[in-house]
């Protein structure tokens, strides 16, 4: 398909902070013996093991380890999302830019993704305002998807890019989840993401048809809703701010649902898993990324990018995924390799895009 979208460039851009697992969990552990009314409850032991369970060598934080205990509201964290989003976002945006060779001016749409912070006007006009971006540009902020949003995200780019071939249009997700951590919370779930999440944001140009970008070609996408897994993970949003709701359900819906739902998106074109030489898999954390492999039957090998980027960075929720494609970009695969993007998020759903290099 000569003629189909092509992902013209991916760049990450992250905050300095950046903590080893083992100072971070010793940092939670001062926090929280002050923060309780009853220290007791936190079982050291305990979350030394769950942290150490997910894999994580080290993440980046939007603020120094220090600052966190002092954010006593939603709106100071939200306010410090909005100051570090704004940053990084330029960062990645202007990377995937270069990379592409094509300047703010020519950007024809803005995808914004985040589930970590809210603002109106939404960060997608204050990033027009410090770059310069075509003030024609078509904005689409989209919040609520989580992990799902940067295949999402590249889908619905993609969708746009149909319609108009002669466009160019940008992808930045950006989530600052340390910027949700809720100090009086010891619920098992928030103990696991205080351990799994980190900082971060990836920014993903793609090109219409009439274009000459080169990179690979976005074939075709795939939006599987499941019905009645609500409960399955999201946000409890109160004036506290976001409570994480993260069921131990979720391994179990990954097996039972990717590997139909991607075999299903390969029939129509002809393929089969075999026929995948890239697989761009969410690296959710270890249950989950490894459900996904057994559900697909891959070997560790196919899989190995997915779990060096949670090895080094933690899960970034919907940045994590472009992640991995960056790193598979920056390899090149040979011409012909197809690909295969998939992320799982709330709803619960899964996003699967086809790719072709």
């Amino acid at each position: 398909m000569p003629d189909s979208v092509r992902i013209a460039s991916t760049a990450s851009a992250f905050p300095k902070n950046y903590y080893s697992q083992e100072v971070v969990t010793g940092e939670l552990k001062r926090i929280w013996k002050g923060a309780v009314d009853n220290p007791k409850l936190l079982n050291p032991k305990l979350l030394d093991r769950l942290h150490a369970h997910a894999r994580v060598d080290g993440r980046h934080t939007a603020l120094p380890l220090e600052a966190y205990e002092h954010l006593s509201t939603w709106g100071q964290a939200n306010d410090a999302w909005f100051k570090c989003a704004q940053e990084i976002g330029e960062e990645a945006i202007c990377r995937a830019l270069a990379q592409a060779g094509i300047g703010a001016q020519e950007l024809d749409a803005l995808f914004v993704v985040s589930v970590t912070g809210i603002a109106s006007p939404s960060l997608d006009a204050r990033l027009i305002n410090r770059m310069g971006i075509n003030r024609n540009v078509k904005r689409v902020p989209i919040f609520g998807v989580g992990c799902a949003g940067g295949a999402s995200g590249i889908a619905r780019a993609a969708d746009y890019l149909r319609a108009f071939p002669n466009h160019a249009a940008c992808l930045l997700c950006v989530e600052l989840c340390s910027l949700t951590f809720l100090k009086e919370d010891l619920s098992t779930a928030n103990l696991i993401s205080a351990g799994l999440f980190g900082d971060g944001a990836a920014a993903v140009i793609l090109r219409g048809a009439e274009s000459q970008a080169q990179g690979p070609r976005v074939l075709d996408s795939r939006s599987v809703f499941y019905p009645d897994t609500e409960a399955v993970m999201g946000w409890d949003i109160s004036e506290r701010g976001f409570r994480i709701r993260l069921s131990p359900d979720v391994p179990r819906v990954v097996e039972r649902h990717l590997g139909p739902d991607v075999d299903s998106l390969l029939h129509d074109h002809g393929l089969a898993r075999s026929d995948i030489g890239a697989w761009i898999l969410h690296p959710g954390g270890p249950k989950v990324l490894q459900a996904a492999a057994d559900a697909l039957e891959l070997p560790e090998k196919a899989v190995e990018l997915s779990w060096e980027t949670l090895r080094k960075v933690g899960n970034l929720s919907s940045v994590s995924v472009l992640l991995v494609l960056e790193q598979f970009m920056n390899r090149r695969p040979p011409p012909g390799t197809h690909g295969l993007l998939a992320a799982l998020g709330p709803g619960f759903c899964s996003e699967l895009v086809l790719l072709k290099w």
